[in-house]
């Protein structure tokens, strides 16, 4: 374990040494961006540092709903509805679908989407698809299924064609984390919604929730859908009992909005760049232009410590083995990079 006093970049120091960062999920490098800290402190000017009071207040920040408005559309959504976290989030919609539906947990669920300890469910993403449909079949009362749009972990697309083959006589809500997608898949990272929408039967109604905390950068968490369930949802305890999003940060995402699209685009040149370097004899899954490479090599990030700190470490419990990855930002240099594949090449010349 490492511990910093500063949060890292593109580089870490520790033990008065600095070291390549490659671990993280600020995808964009928002935290370490100097034009959206200064839209920030503009933010707190303005707004303070926090806001302390309910969303149900009879005084509005106007900021909110022109956050919201914002996301609806940078993700083609009807709605959406922010939240101080990517987990009160989850919890809020979750809570409030749990009506005697029948819930099917996809594998490696976010713990936030959960209503209790029994809905973590293991397995491969692909094996519990090829059942679905048979288990959604023999449903007579709604049916709640609820996935994530990536496997950011392991380094997997996660397919959703299987949606327009759902059985349709019944009701079904899909729910998907993007978490690890709003602001990195995409053709200019707008996420996952409006991919299935296009997919989704009528019989189906698309939910996607997630943190805004990654690659977008601000604490907080949305959910993605029609105007009827926003609505509901504002009606929540969740909602209504919970302090909102810091509006400061809101403020800097809007502000920010031009600034998105460059970071997105140099984290697919960096992420390109990276895979140019490794296809020859690469022990990584990747796929796409997704940012996170995914090693089995348990040994990888000792081998390569003394110049770089990787992500590893065991999840989803302590005593689990360590998940070895490469996780390339917005940050990352082509110098960066280079670095990197000239160790990666060396380790490989000598261990495999």
């Amino acid at each position: 374990m490492i511990t910093v006093n500063s949060l890292p970049g593109r580089t870490i120091i520790t033990e008065g040494k600095e070291r390549l960062y490659f671990s993280g999920t600020s995808y964009l490098g928002i935290h370490k961006n100097i034009v959206f800290q200064e839209v920030l402190r503009d933010g707190f000017r303005q707004y303070g540092t926090g806001y302390s009071s309910s969303r149900s207040s009879n005084v509005q920040l106007a900021i909110y709903e022109e956050a919201e408005t914002w996301l609806a559309n940078f993700t083609h959504a009807p709605s959406a509805l922010t939240f101080s976290s990517g987990y009160l989030a989850g919890q809020a919609l979750i809570h409030h679908l749990d009506q005697s539906s029948q819930f099917l947990y996809a594998p490696q669920t976010h713990p936030a989407l959960w209503r209790n300890e029994q809905d973590n469910s293991s397995g491969e993403y692909h094996r519990w698809v090829s059942h679905l449909e048979a288990k959604v079949g023999y449903n007579h009362r709604e049916v709640i299924i609820v996935a994530n749009s990536v496997d950011p972990l392991y380094a997997r697309a996660h397919s959703f064609d299987w949606v327009a083959h759902l059985p349709d006589h019944i009701k079904i809500t899909l729910v998907i984390d993007d978490s690890h997608g709003l602001g990195v898949l995409g053709e200019r990272g707008e996420g996952i919604y409006a991919t299935v929408k296009k997919l989704v039967p009528k019989n189906v109604s698309l939910v996607v929730v997630g943190s805004i905390g990654k690659a977008l950068g601000v604490p907080g968490g949305v959910v993605l859908g029609d105007a009827t369930l926003i609505q509901l949802l504002k009606k929540s305890p969740y909602f209504t009992a919970a302090s909102p999003v810091v509006p400061a940060y809101l403020y800097a995402m809007l502000r920010a909005e031009k600034l998105y699209p460059v970071l997105f685009a140099q984290l697919r040149t960096n992420v390109l760049h990276f895979q140019s370097l490794i296809k020859e004899n690469s022990i990584f899954r990747y796929f796409g232009t997704y940012p996170v490479f995914y090693s089995a090599d348990q040994n990888l990030c000792d081998a390569l410590s003394e110049k770089c700190v990787l992500s590893s470490f065991p999840y989803p419990n302590p005593d689990s083995d360590c998940i070895t990855r490469v996780v390339i930002s917005a940050l990352h240099t082509q110098s960066d990079l280079d670095t990197l594949g000239q160790l990666f090449s060396e380790y490989v010349a000598v261990n495999h």
